[in-house]
């Protein structure tokens, strides 16, 4: 028998897991397509025609290699954000910068915090490179930022992870609220402020942009409300040299041209994220009155997508959310203690929102059956 290389002790103790089980997989598993993809906070509304325009216009130059330097989105977006180009880094969605910050700043055994049922691909990399993690609970279904801060003193963390608006919930604290959390927290330890749902959440959740706090990393993205998450596009913005940083890590040939193009065309058309926000509000209203209509009760969103408790615990969850997949409408749900009453629906165009509005009371039927 052959022998194999040995993996690194780290990588052999890994599971051999991701964080998320696709739509594609499952829609393979089942042996067909779902009807309604409402479940991983897509922008089903799509780019900008502006932005396709401009794909379609670069589609020819994809012989070439990208630019490594990112030289004309970061100079966009530093026009966009009115700060330095040297504050900004680009990097494969916010997942790809997640990585490059763990591999940073936190090496094996050192602790890292987060919120208990908060994004698990965080904790993926948090896994990955060895690092101990510590999550704190949510209360009343929001992230606790007392209890972050708490946690990261008295562990003496070297990373701390908060979404704002926050995912899975949708819920999220105003800034004067994030501002008094970062100031709790020691300056030695990395914010990571994750801002993937800032475009679709009230401008009074954003803090104003200040570099006097080295240690806070904010982080957007592409994939949301500008509708190109195939790309793979966000980027990161902080002090200039926590950012030199990423710059010594990164991948960075990892952001083909093609995405570079499209972002840069997408963040040039601002009137049509507008029309996509007001999309998204009015779809958030539109899930929630379908939810009210089941007697079921839908949390208060600042994301693209309604979490909704099913009013009992995790198995009669987990039901529903079965009895949706079953019938060709992908939503997911929270795996949280507490947390996995609920489930999570996207917002998406009228027609798949009509067909959750048909399906969901069959479904309810099923798991209260």
């Amino acid at each position: 028998m052959h022998q194999r290389p040995p993996l690194t002790p780290l990588a052999e103790a890994l599971p051999s897991t991701v964080p998320f089980v696709g739509p594609e997989n499952q829609e393979r598993q089942r042996g067909s397509a779902f009807r309604a993809r409402l479940g991983a906070n897509e922008s089903g509304f799509g780019p900008a025609p502006s932005v396709i325009e401009a794909m379609a216009q670069a589609a020819g130059d994809m012989w070439k290699y990208c630019d490594p330097d990112n030289f004309d989105l970061k100079a966009a977006l530093a026009r966009h954000l009115a700060i330095p180009a040297r504050n900004i880094v680009i990097g494969e969605g916010i997942d790809g910068l997640l990585g490059l910050a763990v591999r940073l700043y936190a090496g094996p055994g050192d602790v890292v915090v987060t919120s208990l049922g908060a994004y698990p691909t965080f904790n993926f990399h948090v896994a990955g490179f060895g690092a101990r993690l510590v999550t704190v609970p949510y209360r009343n279904d929001r992230e606790d930022l007392d209890g972050l801060a708490d946690a990261v003193k008295r562990e003496g963390a070297r990373v701390v992870y908060l979404s704002n608006p926050d995912n899975p919930m949708g819920t999220w604290w105003e800034a004067a609220d994030i501002e008094a959390f970062v100031a709790a927290i020691p300056e030695t330890t990395l914010i990571l402020l994750d801002e993937a749902y800032g475009e679709t959440g009230p401008v009074s959740a954003q803090p104003s942009i200040d570099f006097s706090r080295p240690n806070l990393v904010r982080l957007r993205t592409f994939s949301k409300a500008y509708g190109l998450a195939g790309l793979r596009c966000g980027y990161a913005f902080g002090d200039a040299e926590v950012i030199r940083g990423f710059e010594k890590v990164r991948n960075h040939y990892g952001i083909n041209k093609m995405a570079q193009v499209a972002a840069e065309a997408a963040l040039a058309d601002q009137d049509y994220l507008r029309w996509v926000v007001a999309r998204v509000a009015a779809g958030r209203e539109r899930i929630a009155g379908i939810a009210r209509d089941n007697g079921l009760a839908p949390l208060a969103s600042a994301t693209n997508f309604v979490t909704i408790d099913c009013g009992s615990d995790g198995a009669f969850a987990l039901r529903v959310l079965q009895g949706m997949l079953s019938r060709g409408v992908f939503i997911r749900k929270p795996i949280a203690p507490v947390l996995d009453r609920c489930i999570r629906v996207s917002v998406g165009p009228e027609e798949e929102l009509a067909i959750f509005e048909e399906e969901l009371p069959k479904a309810l039927e099923d798991a209260r059956g």
